[in-house]
């Protein structure tokens, strides 16, 4: 997917383009390959791979689940990496209040350049792991959106992600193809967590096969106080 049939996809979504949206993306591009050789963000560097598999990639949420993005909602992006998905998803609603967490402090250098190139207002970066973070009073339930895009398996990633979701606000896990058995495995999760699944689409992004798998949770009431459990387990013992 060439810039120009990322301009021409999203104006299938009803999706126009201004002039100085069309430089952001060029100006991010060029400055991801240009990190890429110092720091590691990403295995794809080709510029048709870039638009489709970050770029496209990261505004499906926006595409499939748009009533979910009210006019100033607050965005919390868990695990970013080099601001996948919320950057992207920031240029098309610049209104989009923005909260990026990741763990690694070269990511965070990267992305505080970048917010800077791309003159965007309204991000604020932090430095942490989730279950840390998710316990700070000045983040927990207080996002409308959280999203999470190749971070961990679906029961993992829930209690990563649904400690910062307010009440009735939405969790969105972006996830590769067939999801099925792992969102089965974090059923029990989701529940104690929180959350309930609204709704899962299954998606093949243009111009290729890649398939992609949007997984919508609504916060319908909060977070027991003992999670997210310390730094690491999450990941090493998943609520079964």
């Amino acid at each position: 997917m060439n810039p120009e049939q990322f301009i021409q996809e999203l104006a299938k979504h009803n999706w126009q383009l201004r002039q100085e949206q069309k430089e952001q993306f060029k100006l991010y591009f060029k400055d991801l390959v240009a990190a890429n050789e110092h720091v590691n963000l990403t295995r794809i560097t080709a510029e048709d791979d870039v638009y489709l598999k970050h770029f496209f990639d990261s505004i499906t949420p926006l595409l499939a689940f748009r009533d979910v993005f009210t006019k100033n909602a607050t965005l919390c992006d868990v695990g970013a990496g080099a601001g996948f998905p919320s950057i992207p998803l920031k240029i098309l609603l610049p209104d989009l209040q923005v909260t990026i967490i990741d763990s690694l402090g070269k990511r965070l250098t990267f992305l505080k350049e970048l917010v800077a190139k791309l003159n965007l207002t309204g991000i604020t970066l932090v430095h942490g792991r989730a279950e840390d973070v998710g316990q700070n009073k000045t983040y927990r339930e207080h996002f409308d959106i959280v999203t999470a895009r190749a971070v961990a398996n679906m029961a993992t990633l829930s209690e990563y992600c649904l400690p910062f979701t307010k009440k009735n606000g939405n969790f969105i896990a972006l996830k590769g193809p067939k999801a099925d058995a792992e969102l089965k495995d974090s059923q029990k999760a989701i529940s104690v967590l929180g959350g309930k699944v609204l709704a899962v689409k299954e998606l093949q992004l243009p111009h290729a096969s890649e398939e992609r798998t949007l997984i919508l949770i609504k916060k319908v009431k909060a977070t027991p106080k003992k999670y997210p459990r310390q730094a690491g387990t999450p990941n090493r013992k998943p609520i079964h």
